[in-house]
C-alpha cells in the first residue's frame, strides 16, 4: 500500500511540472542570447573575436538607443549627428548598413544597442593584434599595416567585394563588408572599400578610422577623414 501511494505521489508530481518545465524550455527558446536588436528592431548577429565581442553586421539604426531620432543630411557643414543610405537606396542599408558621421558616433543617447558601444582606436589594435600585428605595426600612425590581418576580418568571395578581394578568409567571423563613404558630398566606394569609425578623435576637425581594400589584405589606419563626413559603424560589446 505504502508502494502505490509513493507512485501516486511521483505521477501527481510530474503532472504538475511537466507544463512549467515545458514553458521554461520554450521560454529560452525564444530567448537566443547570440542575438542583439537595436531600438528599430534591426537583428545582428555577435562573434567572440579573442577577448572581446563584436557585432557582425554593420550598424542600421535610424534612431539613438533613447528612441530619437537621428537626422539625414550628411555634409561639410552639418557638426550634429546625422547619417545616410548609400546613394540613398534603403537596400545598400540592408546590406551594408548605414553611413554615420562622427557626431552621431559621439553622440551622448548613444548610437549602438543597449550594452554595447562605438570601438576605440585602442580596441581596434587588440583585435588588430589578436590576428596577428605585430603591437609596432598596430601602433604605426598612419597608412598600411600588418600583413594579411584585413583578409582575416573580410567576408569570402565577391558577391560583395570587387575582384579579386585579395586575400579575404574571414577566419575571424567578422564578415567585413565595403559599405563605402560619404565624402565630399558624395557616395564613392561601395564594394571597394569598408570603412569604419572609432570613437578616437585625433583633433577637433579629425578623427581615427579604419579601411579595407577590394585588392589588399591589410588594415590601414588613417585620420585623414573630417568627421563630418559618413562611414560604417561596428559594435563592441560593453
Amino acid at each position: 500500500m505504502k508502494k502505490l501511494n509513493l507512485q501516486f505521489i511521483i505521477s501527481f508530481f510530474l503532472v504538475l511540472t511537466l507544463p512549467m518545465i515545458s514553458c521554461k524550455k520554450e521560454e529560452n527558446d525564444n530567448n537566443d542570447t547570440s542575438i542583439v536588436k537595436d531600438i528599430d528592431g534591426n537583428i545582428y548577429n555577435q562573434i567572440t573575436i579573442g577577448t572581446q565581442i563584436w557585432l557582425v553586421e554593420n550598424l542600421k539604426t535610424t534612431k539613438y538607443r533613447n528612441g530619437d531620432i537621428i537626422p539625414t543630411g550628411l555634409g561639410h557643414n552639418n557638426n550634429s549627428g546625422a547619417y545616410e543610405n548609400y546613394e540613398g537606396i534603403s537596400s545598400n542599408a540592408d546590406t551594408y548598413g548605414r553611413l554615420y558621421n562622427w557626431y552621431a558616433v559621439v553622440d551622448s543617447r548613444g548610437l549602438c544597442p543597449t550594452g554595447w558601444h562605438i570601438p576605440s582606436d585602442e580596441e581596434w589594435k587588440t583585435l588588430e593584434i589578436y590576428l596577428g600585428m605585430s603591437p609596432e605595426e598596430a601602433d604605426k600612425t598612419e597608412g598600411q599595416r600588418g600583413t594579411d590581418e584585413g583578409g582575416k576580418l573580410k567576408q569570402v568571395g565577391t558577391s560583395h567585394w570587387e575582384s579579386p578581394n585579395t586575400g579575404a578568409t574571414n577566419e575571424s567571423g567578422f564578415t567585413a563588408l565595403p559599405g563605402g563613404v560619404y565624402d565630399v558630398d558624395q557616395f564613392y566606394g561601395k564594394g571597394q572599400y569598408g570603412v569604419w569609425w572609432t570613437s578616437t578623435p585625433s583633433d577637433n576637425n579629425f578623427a581615427w578610422y579604419r579601411y579595407m581594400h577590394y585588392n589588399k589584405p591589410i588594415i590601414n589606419r588613417s585620420d585623414e577623414t573630417i568627421k563630418q563626413n559618413g562611414l560604417s559603424v561596428r559594435c563592441i560589446k560593453d
